[in-house]
């Protein structure tokens, strides 16, 4: 008699919580909600992010805040987001090079990006542009290749942070073209590092296509991109891959969540996103933002994406001896 009167107590109790917790996992998101990137305001993770963040805001009544957490080639912005509790209130926006370059560059990770962070799904993918400083000497690739083999001096190239796809994109072309004779000089992404080429700082850089506005306005000199197709800004730049076949960088950013977020608001994160790519207002927004491109994937093929990165740049880094500067 007591077994079956608790049993029956057992079930009530289960019914009574099942609406309970369909309501939990239905109220998110309840409060604002932290989008983590890893760069300062006006690189392409900022500036996505803060698209992605208004049309989240817009269409689930809560807000959206973006948080610029820069340094470390975005393994600070990873952490911070690792370490969060898997409630739904922070996530991460986030490029390639913070899974597929960091592990394998820094030996002191305080989280490991590929096992401590959950992929929600791709968002953008973008190629470089190469540009220079209007003062500099070269107008064209080709002039750069013939000025960068010159014995001395080196000339000075800005990058967003050692190891990101600024500096491998340059230190790839310097291995393509036999080496060339150039300075490394590091910032803490690619907003400071296209503010010092343009102040004449450094000499040459290679940027998303956030740093269009500059090149129109005359404030750099494009030279060539990085895409395995011209690009639509600047359809008369050469590929790099033009002189140099299977030359071709291009990044994806993608947004992430602590491990354990439940699995309907990972539903529900990832059937918006799919809705955002598929919107053509949306779509516009990444168009007018230097024309980074919409990238969706399924989960299973993003996830694979990221284990390929992986091995692909672990081999790149290990053949250019790269290491922290």
């Amino acid at each position: 008699m007591a077994t079956t009167r608790r049993a029956a107590l057992a079930a009530a109790g289960a019914v009574l919580a099942a609406p309970l917790v369909g309501r939990a996992q239905g109220s998110w998101p309840d409060r604002p909600v932290r989008i983590i990137t890893t760069v300062p305001p006006g690189g392409a993770p900022d500036i996505v992010a803060r698209i992605l963040a208004q049309w989240l805001q817009d269409r689930l009544g809560q807000s959206f805040v973006v948080d610029n957490r820069a340094g470390q080639n975005g393994a600070l912005a990873a952490t911070a987001a690792a370490r969060a509790a898997p409630d739904g209130a922070t996530l991460l926006f986030a490029q390639d090079t913070v899974f597929a370059v960091n592990p394998f560059l820094y030996a002191n990770l305080q989280s490991n990006p590929l096992t401590d962070l959950l992929p929600i799904a791709s968002v953008a993918s973008n190629q470089f542009i190469m540009s220079a400083n209007p003062a500099f000497e070269a107008r064209s690739l080709a002039e750069f290749l013939e000025v960068a083999k010159r014995p001395a001096p080196p000339i000075p190239y800005a990058s967003g942070g050692v190891g990101s796809q600024h500096h491998l994109a340059m230190e790839m072309l310097s291995q393509r073209a036999g080496g060339l004779n150039l300075l490394h000089v590091p910032f803490r992404g690619g907003t400071p590092a296209a503010n010092a080429t343009v102040a004449g700082d450094t000499k040459v850089m290679f940027s998303g296509t956030s740093t269009a506005p500059l090149i129109q306005a005359g404030r750099l000199r494009a030279l060539a991109v990085t895409g395995p197709e011209r690009s639509r800004l600047f359809p008369d730049l050469p590929r790099i891959g033009e002189v140099f076949p299977g030359y071709e960088v291009v990044i994806w950013l993608g947004l992430f969540a602590p491990l354990g977020l439940p699995e309907p608001i990972v539903a529900r994160l990832r059937a918006e996103v799919a809705a955002a790519l598929a919107d053509p207002a949306f779509r516009q927004r990444l168009d007018a933002a230097g024309g980074v491109e919409p990238f969706p994937t399924s989960p299973e093929r993003f996830a694979r994406l990221i284990r390929e990165d992986a091995e692909k740049y672990r081999a790149l880094i290990r053949a250019l001896d790269l290491r922290p500067e």
